[in-house]
């Protein structure tokens, strides 16, 4: 079932008609009421019941609202322009809210695609497309949302890693924008039966689960003293390769191999430890 326009008159000429019937009926039924003939009462009367009646079509329309008419049942339309409007009185009306709303899902429990325990939860902007499907194709559209949105960023989270072990593969504390797109088309495809539109999707909570966060914090901290180590041995292998190049273009130094293994040694020693080092001078010959 698809949105179409449903009948209505702007409001503001129409009272006028009803002022004037008003005004017919109410001239009809003052004279019977000085003793004229019961006929003309009578007219008035029904004239006064069918203004009554007429009442009841008039309905507003504020901006960004659509109002869906049904009539005994039947879709008969949706009413998107905003003012004071008139429309058949039989037609039972529903407002529905075409604004831009969202909401924050709890913070889901999960496991991710390495099966590690996470808690992820996610902000989802969302706003009504087509009001025929919200109101009919699903019971209630809010509620339809809120539990096809948690159940899309579960499915996402199981396709995804926390961390990605490859550089080229993403992860969910990566790769944000992967993440958010690929969430996002999720959640828009379970949403699309109920004519909501999915304006943002993103994450907003993300943490490995109480269970398994220290162990986690662990390997992340053994990760970067790795890639810290790996630095420094890098730097330091360097540095040691251009002072024995130096010392020998210059001639400073002859060196044998023995003692340039100990120079080496004694560099790396310097260059790569966690702590400043303590000389020791020699007072005597080299040899």
């Amino acid at each position: 079932m698809n949105e179409r326009n449903g009948f209505s008159v702007a409001g503001i000429p129409f009272i006028g008609l009803c002022v004037v019937l008003a005004a017919i009926g109410i001239a009809l039924v003052l004279p019977a009421a000085q003793g004229q003939p019961a006929a003309s009462a009578i007219a008035g009367v029904i004239l006064l019941a069918f203004f009554g009646f007429m009442l009841k079509g008039f309905f507003q329309v504020a901006p960004n609202e659509g109002q869906v008419l049904q009539l005994f049942g039947k879709y008969a339309g949706t009413v998107r322009t905003e003012g004071l409007r008139w429309s058949n009185p039989f037609y039972s009306r529903r407002r529905i809210s075409l604004r831009v709303r969202n909401f924050e899902s709890g913070k889901l429990k999960v496991n991710d695609s390495d099966g590690n325990p996470i808690e992820i939860g996610a902000v989802v902007v969302w706003q009504v497309l087509d009001t025929a499907e919200a109101v009919f194709c699903v019971d209630d559209y809010e509620n339809y949302v809120h539990i096809q949105s948690e159940s899309a960023l579960r499915q996402m989270a199981q396709s995804y890693p926390y961390d990605a072990h490859d550089d080229g593969k993403p992860s969910l504390r990566s790769h944000g924008d992967v993440i958010n797109s690929h969430l996002r088309d999720e959640i828009q495809t379970r949403l699309g039966k109920a004519g909501v539109q999915v304006v943002e999707a993103r994450i907003s909570h993300l943490a490995y689960a109480q269970e398994i966060a220290q162990a986690m914090l662990q390997r992340q901290q053994a990760g970067a003293i790795i890639a810290a180590r790996t630095r420094i041995v890098e730097g330091a292998v360097s540095m040691v390769e251009m002072a024995l190049d130096q010392l020998s273009k210059r001639g400073v130094v002859q060196l044998d191999e023995e003692r340039k293994a100990a120079m080496v040694s004694n560099l790396l020693v310097v260059l790569c430890g966690e702590r400043g080092t303590q000389p020791v001078l020699n007072t005597g010959t080299l040899y």
